[in-house]
């Protein structure tokens, strides 16, 4: 989108964002240079130039001869208007909108819509994170786990493939070499807060159109989230009685705390 495009956004007419940009790169200029530098007719130019000092985006300093509002002024006001609209909007919504305790489950479709939900809820966690993912997701959202490490997020993950530990409650899915095949493809889980949920797969063959869920309804939050868990108490099982190796003391630490997480 180019710069008179974005101005249009912000009730820019096509003409108005024309001359106000001619006018930023050439000022003081009359109407007659503007017409020429913005292709505007000057049949068309002086109403232009009328409208636009109404909005008070370019002033007559002398008689004919016109100056812009400075850019950084322009984004001043245009920030402060669309704040201002947003708490209009955000009051006067919030009274008219009915409270339910019903959340939707709602379908997200392709791995960058999926990924931008992924980082939303990342971004907005404030207590825990569990996290199911394969290390091609993790990558994209790794910095993010970071950053909400760093806010004092409690982060319990569940790597669906070979990779680092990287964190204190981090245990491996037992039959990392299958999983995808079994699955059918990489799956992604995230529950943030037990208050919010992203569960879906990255179909191998559907990567662009796999249908994922995200929801805040509550008994599908919690579900999922016991899910993960479930899988911290597999992986113990599977160490003990499929491996026969005795749990080291960071498992028998992440064992206890994962118990009392309920």
């Amino acid at each position: 989108m180019d710069v008179a495009a974005i101005l249009r956004e912000f009730a820019f007419s096509k003409y108005e964002s024309s001359c106000y940009l001619a006018l930023l790169a050439k000022h003081p200029a009359n109407g007659s240079q503007l017409s020429k530098l913005s292709g505007i007719a000057r049949s068309r130019i002086y109403d232009v130039l009328r409208n636009l000092a109404n909005k008070k985006v370019v002033f007559e300093i002398e008689k004919g001869l016109y100056v812009p509002l400075p850019f950084e002024e322009l984004k001043k006001r245009l920030r402060g208007q669309f704040e201002s609209n947003l708490k209009i909007l955000d009051d006067q919504l919030n009274a008219k909108v009915k409270q339910s305790n019903f959340e939707y489950l709602l379908t997200l479709n392709g791995v960058e819509e999926v990924i931008s939900k992924a980082t939303d809820i990342i971004d907005s966690a404030g207590q825990e994170l569990y996290l199911r993912l394969f290390p091609n997701t993790w990558k994209r959202l790794k910095d993010h786990i970071e950053q909400a490490i760093q806010r004092g997020v409690g982060v319990r993950f569940i790597s669906m493939g070979s990779m680092a530990l990287h964190y204190d409650i981090q245990i491996f899915h037992p039959g990392l070499g299958r999983l995808e095949d079994k699955l059918g493809g990489e799956s992604v889980d995230i529950i943030a807060d037990k208050k919010e949920a992203l569960a879906g797969i990255f179909e191998t063959d559907n990567v662009h159109q796999s249908p994922f869920i995200w929801t805040r309804n509550h008994w599908f939050v919690i579900a999922d989230r016991d899910s993960l868990r479930h899988d911290f108490y597999h992986y113990f099982l599977d160490k003990l009685y499929e491996k026969g190796e005795p749990l080291s003391t960071r498992d028998e630490q992440i064992y206890a705390f994962i118990k009392a997480d309920d």
